[in-house]
């Protein structure tokens, strides 16, 4: 396999989920003690707030991929975005109640939802078929690094600076507008593939006929990519939001303010695993680093439940990193190879929305479960159905539909 590097869209649109990032996590890891501490929402509302914003996102994606089919344009709704989510973003510094953190989370994750799609489908566009796992791979790596330094930086600025909470929200401005700029000046627009025309009368051959025309507003996806949706959508079920986490942890011993380190030691491991397992889905196929990450995911969710000390909670962060770095370059390359190129646009929404989608009800499943019935109990049905997911891609209908897929690339 030639050695692959990224190009100048991939650099930039790296650089920009990098930058935006950083923004988002400087508030992250603080926003559930936020919330259930100064605010008094219930862990409940928790789980709405997140599930609600993630499903907003999954809904807006599902559109905007199919839009940037339609008109054969990706980087409007790319910039457009994340414009809208670095706007919004500081304004949780002006809220007095969880109901408005809601509704600035639902804004925000709009800006998440118009760009998602797009993004990830001029990232495959920009990339050879051959080297797709380590070009998501790449950019989620970007995407951690810089949810890694928001979390420091938010530490920095509280314990070392000193700066009140509200004022540490209106400073995530600074890096998102960062990643609106590189947006508007070094993200490409990939040109339209080329179809091949019939041979004309005294020539040797077909030729190229550029751009390709828009695919029909109904066109079809391929079966197997509906089959790997419903197989994600299970996993999604038991992948709630990450905030419980954060309250697991302070449950068990890690003051507030080591959550943001904690949090930013979660993401570095995410970083540096998913360039490797990226390109190592290239290689070794997409199904097998699947399984193995989600068979990882039950453990790490196991552990979660069993957990007593603090110092175990660190030790799973940093295994829960590893996961990502299998899965998450893996998932998108894998969609990337089962759409038609001028179809990935929706793809990608619709492979979006079943995550965001299946989101809410996660999170509202898991919140009443931990109120309910106590944490270990919610972690242990996460754990189950993320083994239930991966025992299901272990089916051979569907292992011979991906094996098919990774033999014969180009042809989809």
């Amino acid at each position: 396999m030639a050695r692959w590097r990224p190009g100048r869209t991939v650099l930039a649109l790296s650089a920009v989920s990098l930058l935006t990032d950083l923004a988002s996590e400087m508030v992250a890891p603080l926003l559930p003690v936020f919330l259930t501490g100064t605010l008094g929402a219930s862990v409940r509302m928790v789980g709405v707030i997140e599930g609600a914003a993630d499903a907003m996102a999954a809904a807006l994606k599902l559109g905007s991929g199919w839009w940037s089919d339609r008109v054969a344009r990706r980087k409007p709704l790319i910039v457009a975005g994340y414009t809208v989510a670095s706007l919004v973003r500081p304004l949780v510094a002006l809220a007095q109640s969880g109901g408005q953190v809601l509704a600035i989370r639902l804004v925000d994750r709009m800006g998440k939802g118009i760009r998602g799609a797009p993004r990830d489908a001029l990232l495959a566009a920009d990339t050879p078929v051959a080297h797709r796992g380590a070009a998501f791979g790449f950019h989620r790596g970007a995407d951690h690094l810089g949810a890694a330094l928001g979390p420091l930086v938010a530490f920095l600025l509280l314990s070392v600076v000193g700066v009140p909470v509200t004022t540490l929200f209106w400073l995530t401005a600074i890096p998102g507008a960062l990643a609106v700029l590189i947006a508007i000046v070094f993200v490409r627009e990939a040109k339209a593939p080329a179809v091949m025309a019939g041979p004309r009368p005294g020539s040797a051959g077909a030729s190229p006929v550029s751009p390709a025309a828009p695919p029909p507003a109904r066109a079809p996806l391929p079966r197997r990519f509906w089959g790997m949706l419903g197989v994600l959508l299970l996993f999604t079920l038991g992948n709630a939001t990450d905030a419980f986490l954060l309250l697991r942890a302070h449950m068990l011993g890690v003051p507030v303010a080591l959550l943001p380190l904690l949090w930013g030691a979660l993401h570095v491991v995410k970083s540096a695993a998913s360039v490797p397992g990226g390109a190592l889905s290239d290689r070794m196929g997409r199904r097998p680093l699947m399984i193995a990450g989600w068979v990882l995911y039950a453990a790490v969710y196991a552990g979660f439940s069993a957990a007593h000390a603090a110092w175990q909670v660190w030790a799973l962060m940093v295994v829960y990193g590893v996961v990502f770095g299998l899965t998450e370059g893996t998932e998108k390359a894998l969609v990337a190879d089962l759409a038609p190129a001028a179809l990935r646009g929706r793809a990608f929404g619709w492979y979006h929305a079943v995550i965001g989608l299946g989101a809410l009800p996660a999170s509202l499943l898991f919140g009443t479960l931990w109120e309910s019935r106590g944490a270990p109990t919610a972690f242990l049905v996460g754990a189950g159905l993320a083994l239930g997911a991966a025992l299901a891609l272990c089916l051979p209908a569907f292992g011979e539909a991906t094996a098919q897929q990774q033999r014969e690339p180009g042809r989809l």
